[in-house]
């Protein structure tokens, strides 16, 4: 008996980490010290020096039960994208600067190019928020997991100097909202998603006009990365006064999340126009609308505060960063919560 009889075969896993060295390779920053392969990745933080109270921030998630939908269509390059999405996003919307990232895959049986395809995913979100991918584990779990399938996960840290952290403490009545568009489901609700639409070859690779793709690759869409977004907003002299990460919990949730105690959020639903993914899956459910909003994005990956007087530059930098923008809505004075009209 040895280790590779009992399910763990170490050298799909010294293939695994030869094979993706070339994708984790364009994702590295002059902070990081060492190569891959460490016990433990190691980053400078000479440069932070200069600021006057740095303060780390970090955000650890998944892709939820999206993986599923991987498995399903056998398409494994993008799943990284939304594993980094979700902890990068996080920090953003507290005014950090995402520097390194490390992720974490469980799977039943190692398949090394599959398992390269997937960090290939993690190091190309990792090269959309400008972090660095620098370390990570693959884990072989038999009997614990069915050998074609696999979890991902990450964890990310950030810096951002204590004065400029994001706390929606000095909301004001009338701030104006903005939303940013999102590039479908993202991460979250694919459980409900999963249960709406039948999850086979046929029903994914089915192609609607509405959606202008298939079922599949509409869902499969990875999540948006906002953090070239929020940076230009700052280096637009723009002060965020608050940010709203909109995932799990959708509206109802998350906003309040971003709001001090007597502060209301006044979203209008009519201010932009709601994909047709989330329009489809909403019919075909037969799911109320309340429930949508307090689950799915609804189109609306971010949302920000801003002053009145720097709509109009907040606006402009979150197109300069390549994303959409909507106004979407305002602060009032009054009970901690958000209305949707």
């Amino acid at each position: 008996m040895d280790y590779k009889k009992s399910g763990v075969d170490i050298e799909a896993g010294y293939k695994s980490v030869e094979l993706m060295k070339e994708h984790v390779k364009k994702t590295m920053r002059p902070e990081v010290l060492g190569g891959l392969g460490g016990f433990s990745g190691a980053f400078s933080l000479a440069k932070i020096k200069d600021m006057e109270n740095p303060t780390l921030v970090s955000g650890t998630d998944g892709c939820g039960t999206k993986v599923k939908l991987a498995f399903l269509m056998d398409k494994h390059d993008t799943i990284g994208i939304d594993a980094v999405a979700m902890c990068v996003n996080d920090i953003a919307c507290a005014g950090g600067e995402p520097l390194f990232f490390l992720d974490y895959i469980a799977c039943g049986k190692n398949y090394p190019e599959k398992i390269a395809t997937i960090v290939k995913g993690v190091a190309e979100g990792c090269l959309q928020s400008g972090c660095a991918l620098i370390g990570g584990e693959t884990a072989e779990h038999p009997g614990l997991m069915p050998e074609d399938e696999y979890d991902l996960a990450g964890f990310a840290v950030g810096v951002v100097d204590e004065k400029d952290i994001i706390t929606g403490k000095d909301l004001a009545d009338g701030d104006i909202l903005i939303g940013m568009a999102s590039s479908g489901v993202h991460s979250n609700g694919f459980s409900l998603v999963r249960k709406v639409f039948e999850m086979t070859k046929e029903s994914l690779d089915t192609y609607y006009d509405e959606l202008g793709t298939t079922l599949g690759e509409a869902l499969i869409a990875p999540t948006r990365i906002y953090v070239k977004a929020l940076k230009a907003i700052k280096d637009a002299g723009v002060t965020v006064k608050a940010c709203s990460h909109i995932t799990g919990g959708g509206f109802y949730e998350n906003i309040p999340r971003m709001l001090p105690e007597g502060m209301h959020a006044v979203v209008r639903k009519d201010s932009y126009e709601v994909p047709a993914i989330f329009k489809l899956l909403q019919k075909t459910g037969n799911i109320a609308e309340e429930m949508m909003y307090n689950t799915y994005n609804m189109g609306l990956g971010m949302i920000v505060a801003v002053s009145p007087d720097k709509a109009e530059a907040a606006m402009e930098a979150i197109k300069s960063a390549g994303d959409v923008p909507y106004v979407v809505g305002e602060i009032k004075a009054g009970e901690k919560g958000v209305t949707l009209c």
